[in-house]
């Protein structure tokens, strides 16, 4: 196939966008796209171009007194139906169009298009964002590149749907374990039933008020869901064990261990099993790039509601924010789209932002 992304395509974002969902890129295949991605970044001559398995770093070195970072990962969810892309009137349909290779084309519009930007840029096209995070291209190059990630200030052009979403929430997923006794249902008495047991781990479940918190005037909602429920082994056998898995979004101001602990409390007397966790991310708006960014976007910022990978980058001391052209409420969807306005009006935020440079 040839490569798609040729020197007119990549002046325009929305031909640019249409072009890029067009690249099939399903997590774990994505030596197609970042090969295209990689050739034509070669040959601008502003950029120095890598590459880490599938994940292409560009970056510019021009002496400027900060560095921001643009990410945006180049795999989908698995086609369903939405492939190849299709044009409706103002929206643009396909596997990724939202979440998010719109966001990928404004960032490879700027990377081909902007030679003498205000800031040193690194753009990051990364792999395996939608799978486990073992294959996650950003942790890859936190291993093993972590150069790539020295920055003042980062982007995260995830579907935010052109509002700039501050931080993130931290994730996490537990096993809460019910112990009974066994018996045969002919003699349930000699038993304790581990599953109507779990009726009080529900019942704390659904009294349970998750927090509500404000930090930098964005609001992060809380939760505390059960999502899975297992029990039970055989038709006539009083089971005697029962769990049930949660999953808690907290607020970026508490930590990991503090959200465990939190678990902990809200579930004594109950043996909890951490099956994994994330962090959460500040808003960190107090950088200077990113006061220059809320500028030039004009809007107030809100809290991201979910875990990207600006946590990453908060990890690393580096604020990040979220923004991109796309609907989140579209991620993964059969129908997902793309308003075209949106794409336009993103790379005009993101052009008016890094072009400020005087000469």
């Amino acid at each position: 196939m040839a490569n798609p992304l040729s020197e007119d395509v990549l002046v325009d974002p929305v031909v640019l966008t249409r072009a890029l969902v067009d690249v099939p890129s399903v997590s774990r295949n994505e030596s197609a796209i970042a090969d295209f991605v990689a050739e034509v970044l070669r040959t601008a001559p502003h950029l120095s171009v890598d590459r880490l398995g599938n994940t292409v770093m560009a970056r510019t070195d021009l002496g400027r007194e900060q560095r921001v970072v643009l990410a945006g990962h180049l795999d989908t969810v698995p086609l369903n139906g939405n492939f190849p892309s299709t044009v409706v009137d103002d929206l643009i349909y396909g596997c990724g169009a939202s979440d998010m290779k719109s966001g990928v084309a404004l960032a490879l519009h700027l990377a081909a298009t902007l030679p003498d930007p205000a800031y040193d840029i690194t753009y990051l096209f990364y792999e395996a964002e939608e799978i486990d995070s073992q294959h996650n291209g950003l942790r890859h190059v936190a291993e093993q590149r972590p150069e790539w990630l020295v920055a003042d200030f980062a982007v995260l052009l995830e579907p935010t749907y052109g509002v700039v979403e501050a931080g993130c929430q931290g994730t996490l997923q537990a096993s809460v374990h019910v112990g009974g006794r066994r018996a045969h249902t002919a003699r349930a008495w000699r038993g304790i039933n581990a599953i109507h047991a779990a009726g009080e781990v529900l019942r704390r479940l659904d009294d349970y008020r998750p927090r509500t918190v404000t930090i930098d005037g964005c609001t992060y909602r809380e939760g505390l869901n059960a999502v899975r429920i297992s029990g039970g082994v055989a038709g006539n056998v009083v089971p005697d064990e029962c769990t049930v898995q949660v999953n808690m979004r907290f607020a970026p101001d508490r930590t990991e261990k503090q959200a465990l602990e939190h678990l902990h409390e809200v579930f004594a007397g109950y043996e909890v099993e951490l099956i994994d966790s994330a962090p959460g991310a500040m808003p960190g708006l107090d950088a200077a790039p990113a006061r220059e960014f809320l500028a030039a976007v004009g809007e107030a910022p809100a809290a991201k509601l979910g875990w990207t990978d600006v946590a990453r980058f908060a990890a690393l001391g580096v604020p990040a924010l979220n923004y991109g052209p796309g609907d989140p409420l579209l991620a993964h969807a059969p129908d997902e789209h793309v308003e075209i306005g949106k794409i336009r009006d993103g790379a005009a935020t993101l052009h008016r932002w890094l072009a400020s440079y005087a000469i």
